[in-house]
């Protein structure tokens, strides 16, 4: 994930007519683009979500897996994450900017998969992965981020992997 939120603006200093002044547009080309700043705000912010490196190769699904969701839970629970989801949530009412956060994850998730699928691995689907492990860490940094640790989603890849 990118980093610097809004750099040198306060969030509520953020008006249309000065992204237009620093992009060297005029507020008309902004607004027809975006057609108003939540919607290019939720624009930035699934440009800013997208994970900028492959998941790194720890020699194992489980290794891989639980550094993975170490660092999304790093980069997405920290004050700027957790302004560009909700960001790229309210500013897209259709969802799209939603699906493709959603799509980020999956295809971080599928390089983990094919790798340890190429090293022998039991690999679970996407969904499953999804289901267990990313969708209880947004809803937490969304809803209750009390009790997010390391330990929390190191308990969460262990519950994916071995589900009996």
């Amino acid at each position: 994930m990118h980093g610097g939120a809004y750099a040198g603006v306060g969030r509520a200093g953020l008006t249309v007519p000065l992204i237009a002044a620093r992009a060297g547009v005029t507020p008309s080309t902004i607004y027809r683009r975006w057609g108003d700043l939540q919607a290019l705000l939720a624009d930035v912010a699934v440009q800013r979500l997208r994970p900028e490196e492959p998941p790194a190769d720890h020699g194992s699904l489980r290794a891989d897996l639980q550094a993975w969701a170490e660092q999304f839970l790093e980069e997405m629970s920290s004050q700027v994450g957790v302004v560009y989801i909700r960001d790229a949530l309210a500013g897209d009412p259709a969802g799209g900017g939603a699906a493709r956060c959603s799509d980020y994850a999956v295809e971080q998730l599928k390089a983990i998969g094919v790798r340890a699928a190429g090293r022998g691995e039991a690999v679970p689907d996407v969904e499953s992965l999804l289901d267990r492990v990313v969708a209880p860490v947004m809803y937490r940094i969304l809803f209750r981020p009390d009790g997010l640790s390391t330990e929390y989603v190191n308990r969460l890849v262990a519950a994916a992997l071995d589900p009996s």
